[in-house]
């Protein structure tokens, strides 16, 4: 699994001109890709990980502090395009992501590991759906996160 990571100030995933998830006081969103390899055993490693991730600022203004050690929730966004391969000619290749039927249970579990792991609340966008994801990006902090 890949995850783009940005902590935001605000977040919320529109689809067709509805919006589905939101983060109207901050947290993480969680941009997902799921690789054809990928087992429910990466989604825990990763939902832990983030989880844990000290990126957001204590007292002393120090990143020093995790999502659950403020209290704020996740936005999590399928995209299969984080798999997407560059390397040749100018349209890009998807053949390093997962099939659909494989990728949409592992995001659904994920997000579910996720919430486990004591990110509350888990807000989602629509697998597969045209999402527009609007954010405020804090800082800006951004990381890229693959599993091992």
């Amino acid at each position: 699994m890949r995850a783009v990571v940005q902590r935001a100030s605000r977040a919320s995933v529109t689809v067709d001109g509805e919006v589905v998830g939101a983060l109207p006081s901050g947290g993480l969103v969680v941009l997902l890709g799921v690789g054809p390899d990928d087992t429910e055993t990466d989604g825990e490693w990763l939902a832990r990980k983030l989880a844990g991730l000290r990126i957001f600022a204590d007292d002393a203004g120090k990143m020093n502090l995790s999502v659950v050690d403020t209290g704020q929730g996740a936005l999590v966004i399928s995209q299969f395009t984080l798999y997407g391969d560059c390397r040749k000619g100018r349209r890009p290749s998807f053949v390093g992501a997962a099939h659909p039927s494989l990728a949409e249970p592992l995001y659904l579990r994920f997000c579910e590991q996720l919430a486990a792991a004591g990110v509350q609340p888990v807000e989602t966008g629509i697998f597969a759906a045209d999402m527009k994801v609007s954010l405020v990006n804090d800082g800006p902090v951004t990381l890229i996160v693959d599993t091992p």
